[in-house]
């Protein structure tokens, strides 16, 4: 039998500590002292992601049943009281699990860039999602009469399927600010959805060197310069014309032409139109990508699902962000884990594994080798999207 590490202490060893601690360094410690440090915070954290805690209670009576492994997990010596973790996550600077989870998105993102994509280039997906919070409880979170609620933006990869960059807002900041926040890349192609239907914005990417495709809104007025045939439908491309918008406001915020791209779905029996700057990429392709773009919606209904960012462990601001961000670190240790251990299988459905798993002591490389070797379906997890 073997008798080595916990699994919850395998996964970990994936984490960069030196880098945690070098960040910790940077900014000024309200808990300095404590016997219970950033790291066993961190970890603490991530044990209750992994395991699904519900509430913070939840998670501290859970740790102290286990009080005497509490060492060996990275917690620390003492016991981990809820009172403790509850001041932690009130006194502790956000900024500090913020630019670990930046360091882990991009640590995650060079281990699996080597991931094969059906195109060449760089692509990513925008959007948002928003988490609703209880009025009473999260005042400083509130962006309605009778409701609080945050947003988080999130730029993913499409190849790795990693968040290369997110931010947390309030529920009513709108999603066409967060194109402000994107340090686009020249020729890369950032894929959006109508909400962000913005022709300055939009305007700015071209003028950056930047690619981008969109979904039409409201059926802008222009004038056709190229391509006015039907294409006869070939792969499903009705139109692929290139275009100029009419009228002093659309025509102001983009001078310049741009392409417009009608495309039916076959299998959803519905045609849809999109805009692009890129003339390079056939029209099937612009419409590919656009599907691609639901990387990002499955990236939201993963988080949800798997891991613990609808019920907060915490009322404050600090504790409603420290969390998330601990969320974003938990899902990138997993995907640099699969990769590492070259698994080949979904994120979602090592996670499940990992979960259920962390008090015991078998290798990890042994938990995802049960039931595949007879080539039966034992230990496969049918994943829910």
């Amino acid at each position: 039998m073997h008798t080595g590490s916990y699994v919850f202490a395998q996964i970990t060893m994936y984490l960069p500590q030196r880098q945690f601690r070098r960040i910790v360094a940077k900014y000024p410690d309200r808990t300095h002292g404590w016997g219970f440090s950033h790291w066993n915070h961190l970890l603490v954290l991530m044990f209750g992601q992994l395991i699904g805690c519900r509430s913070l209670r939840e998670l501290t009576d859970i740790t102290t049943a286990h009080a005497k492994r509490s060492f060996y997990l990275g917690f620390g010596a003492a016991t981990v009281v809820r009172n403790t973790l509850s001041k932690a996550n009130m006194l502790r600077e956000p900024r500090i699990f913020e630019e670990f989870a930046f360091y882990m998105v991009s640590l995650a993102q060079r281990r699996r860039i080597t991931k094969e994509f059906e195109l060449h280039g760089r692509f990513y997906a925008v959007d948002s999602t928003t988490i609703d919070l209880c009025m009473s409880v999260f005042r400083w979170a509130r962006f309605r009469s009778t409701k609080s609620g945050i947003k988080v933006h999130t730029q993913i990869d499409i190849a790795t399927e990693i968040p290369v960059f997110y931010r947390i807002t309030n529920a009513n900041v709108h999603d066409t600010k967060f194109m402000d926040s994107i340090g686009y890349e020249s020729n890369a192609v950032y894929i959006f959805d109508r909400g962000y239907f913005d022709l300055a914005r939009l305007s700015a990417i071209h003028l950056c060197g930047a690619f981008f495709v969109i979904r039409e809104k409201r059926h802008p007025n222009f004038e056709i310069v190229d391509g006015d045939e039907a294409v006869n439908g070939e792969d499903n491309v009705l139109l692929d014309q290139t275009i100029r918008f009419t009228g002093n406001r659309n025509r102001g915020n983009y001078p310049t032409e741009i392409r417009r791209i009608v495309y039916y779905a076959s299998d959803l029996g519905q045609s849809f139109v999109y805009y692009t700057n890129n003339f390079y990429l056939a029209g099937k392709d612009i419409a590919l990508l656009y599907r691609y773009r639901w990387q990002v919606e499955l990236f939201f209904k993963w988080i949800k699902q798997h891991l613990q960012v609808k019920s907060f462990w915490g009322d404050t601001e600090n504790a409603v962000r420290i969390q998330i961000h601990v969320a974003i670190i938990t899902y990138c240790l997993i995907a640099i884990i699969e990769h590492d251990l070259q698994l080949g299988r979904p994120v979602a459905q090592v996670l499940r594994i990992l979960g259920s798993s962390l008090l015991v002591k078998d290798d990890l490389p042994e938990l995802f080798g049960r039931g595949t070797d007879d080539g039966t379906d034992d230990g496969q997890l049918e994943i829910e999207f």
